[in-house]
């Protein structure tokens, strides 16, 4: 079913009450989904059905119990609908037990067709931890773990992986070790061979001003030194005050920041709009969006598709080995 060219792309339509299905509607409705993936979409045909019409689409909604050949065409969405989601619920707005239950089992759905090899990669759209709270299912949530899976964030240019992701910073001091650091520099430069770029080169940030502390000195230029003795492409500790405009400006590939807010700030204050979300270490590609369910805004049509267009078109591009799309 997957091809090098154009895989096959499973995307996740994201929480049924919030702003998901409509990106993702809008996102097909480009046609640039099509140019470098075949999409499918796992979840519920008749929210799917309400987005398009709510974001003023004709697309075709092609509803499926079991993966089916792919229709290929852009005027057809072709969705695995296991019926997780009854047709007469469908919420808006807030969070449900209803939605819960439902993402939670397209997850599990996106994870045993990655696993399986049905599908080359995976998207996300926004889900809601809240929902998944109300039915006990929020370890469903695909989370980064220090020294096993890193956050990516990219916007054009700019790419950031995250050392720590969500931890208080006295934490992340005493967190940050030779080990933990060389184990992400390993992961990223293995990750973006697979995704087909010849250079790889990836600049550490240092955690304090200027890159001068203990940590720099102790924790971080050790790992860097190792891991240029293994063949890995990384420099640093650097400034962290001038890398993240160094990797814009082209002189890097890859920024490992020390932790969440570090790298967040930079990507969201160089371009929000069309920033997606990796996750290294993942058994499989797995690109998901920046921003949330946006209960405010659903079903008005509004929603701004950048970010979800740039996931399923980065999935498919990581998944053929083409690298990082000129304008992810």
């Amino acid at each position: 079913m997957t091809s090098p060219d154009r895989p096959v792309v499973g995307t996740v339509i994201g929480d049924p009450a919030g702003i998901g299905p409509e990106v993702v509607a809008q996102a097909l409705a480009s046609g640039r989904v099509h140019e470098c993936s075949i999409p499918l979409l796992i979840g519920s045909a008749a929210a799917m059905e309400r987005a398009v019409a709510v974001t003023g689409g004709n697309a075709r909604i092609r509803a499926m119990r079991n993966l089916e050949p792919l229709s290929d065409d852009p005027g057809v969405i072709d969705i695995l609908d296991t019926g997780a989601l009854a047709a007469g619920d469908l919420p808006l707005g807030e969070d449900t037990v209803c939605g819960g239950e439902a993402t939670a089992q397209w997850l599990d759905e996106m994870d045993q067709l990655a696993r399986s090899g049905e599908i080359a990669a995976t998207a996300l759209a926004p889900i809601s931890t809240g929902s998944l709270k109300l039915v006990g299912k929020l370890g469903k949530v695909i989370s980064p773990v220090p020294g096993e899976t890193y956050l990516v964030l990219v916007s054009g240019p700019l790419r950031v992986a995250h050392l720590t992701d969500h931890m208080a910073l006295r934490t992340v001091c005493e967190t940050i070790t030779p080990d933990l650091v060389l184990r992400a520099l390993r992961a990223l430069d293995s990750a973006m061979q697979d995704w087909g770029l010849a250079r790889r080169r990836i600049v550490v940030a240092g955690l304090n001003p200027h890159a001068a502390g203990d940590e720099e000195r102790e924790g971080i230029a050790p790992a860097v030194e190792q891991a240029r003795a293994e063949g890995v492409d990384a420099t640093g500790p650097e400034s962290p005050d001038a890398v993240f405009r160094q990797c814009i400006e082209g002189r890097y590939d890859m920024v490992l920041a020390m932790y969440h807010d570090q790298g967040h700030i930079a990507v969201k204050t160089w371009g929000f709009s069309g920033n997606s979300v990796i996750m290294v270490g993942a058994p499989y590609i797995h690109v998901s969006v920046a921003h949330g369910t946006a209960y405010d805004i659903v079903g008005k049509g509004v929603a701004d598709p950048a970010m979800m267009l740039n996931a399923m078109r980065l999935a498919g591009e990581l998944a053929s080995g083409r690298g990082f799309p000129d304008d992810a």
